[in-house]
């Protein structure tokens, strides 16, 4: 598992350091405040360090290898003009550094590059192992209805996609896990199908349909909520999501009607528990809650993290805890609690003591 992570002068983080949980991670601040950045962040070294031994072609990392590495997978994650706009604005030339600690240290790595960089990262510390098991990154939409084709697409032509949508094509497009395995795929598979009443399907064309019990439908039919569970489904059932390794979800509630985000904390703690170690970007109070509801009374055992993110002049501080309770106050969750008193007051009939000016022609 991931343990650690340590930014300094990286984008809004002027020194940050970030201790997460062994099954649940949760990044809560308002946008804009870096909560997909760290998601990202994580996400590169995970994906680098999985890919390392079959693309190096080398048992044990080399520090010549992830400099390329590490620096191409940056650029492809973030897609600024060039490396060193990735380090924190600010007077003179700043350095940046990045640190990923492991639950094992052969695997911990530590990189560094300055405000004057194009293409290169300097290796300060080398990993002497790989992981062996490719992280999932979820963005906040769907990508079942642009599946076919593009893959083929981002790797032949200059575009401004994300690199981690053509990983997360790459994996929606795995064969279906069979053996030992199935028993666990089914009950995770199970309420998914449920809600969506019915099962994924890639056909020989490369296009995804929603099998119903009056036939098939075209993914782009679907609706949207229904395809990102979709998509989790499909990566459930190819063992992606299965055992061991890491999901990156950003905003899992966009686009998901109450119903279904209470599903979608469901399924991530039961990811969490299963061995997958969840990292999760979200200012959504009702995932919130729901996911506090869920762990008090079927997931006590899970160990998760909480990270609210605090503006700080034209920085952003990080704060750590336990739970949603501590991590200071996020504007978005208040404004949720408030609105809700507001209605509360309203429907008994107590007069508010104020409102907002209507804004004069």
């Amino acid at each position: 598992m991931l343990r650690a992570l340590h930014l300094k002068n990286f984008t809004v983080f002027p020194d940050a350091d970030l201790e997460f949980g062994k099954h649940l991670n949760v990044i809560v601040g308002e946008n804009g405040l870096g909560k997909t950045q760290i998601l990202k962040i994580a996400y590169v070294m995970a994906y680098v360090s999985a890919r390392g031994a079959q693309e190096s072609a080398s048992a044990v990392p080399t520090k010549s290898y992830l400099q390329v590495a590490v620096a191409n997978k940056l650029r492809d994650a973030f897609k600024p003009d060039e490396l060193g706009r990735l380090a924190r604005r600010q007077a003179g030339r700043s350095r940046c550094e990045i640190g990923w600690a492991f639950s094992q240290p052969e695997l911990d790595c530590r990189a560094s590059f300055n405000t004057a960089s194009r293409s290169e990262v300097g290796i300060e510390l080398t990993p002497t192992a790989w992981l062996d098991k490719l992280p999932v990154y979820l963005p906040t939409r769907e990508l079942l209805t642009i599946y076919p084709g593009f893959v083929s697409l981002y790797e032949t032509t200059y575009n401004d996609f994300e690199g981690a949508w053509r990983d997360t094509c790459i994996l929606l497009g795995s064969l279906l896990a069979r053996g030992p395995r199935e028993k666990r795929i089914r009950e995770l598979l199970e309420p998914l199908e449920e809600a969506m009443a019915g099962s994924v399907e890639l056909d020989k064309s490369g296009r995804f349909y929603l099998n119903t019990k009056t036939g098939r439908m075209e993914m782009h039919l679907v609706a949207e909520g229904l395809r990102k569970l979709a998509m989790l489904a499909r990566l459930i059932a190819t063992g992606s999501l299965l055992d061991k390794g890491f999901l990156f979800w950003d905003e899992p509630e966009a686009n998901l009607n109450p119903k279904l985000i209470r599903l979608v904390a469901r399924t991530i703690l039961q990811i969490g528990q299963s061995g997958i170690q969840v990292f999760i970007a979200t200012h959504s109070l009702f995932l919130l809650r729901e996911l506090y509801i869920l762990q008090a009374h079927e997931f006590a055992g899970l160990d998760a993290h909480y990270f609210g993110l605090h503006a700080e002049g034209d920085a952003v501080a990080v704060k750590l805890a336990d739970n949603i309770d501590e991590i200071g106050e996020i504007t978005a969750l208040d404004e949720d609690l408030m609105q809700s008193e507001r209605y509360i007051d309203t429907e008994m009939g107590v007069p508010l003591l104020s409102a907002p000016a209507a804004d004069e022609e």
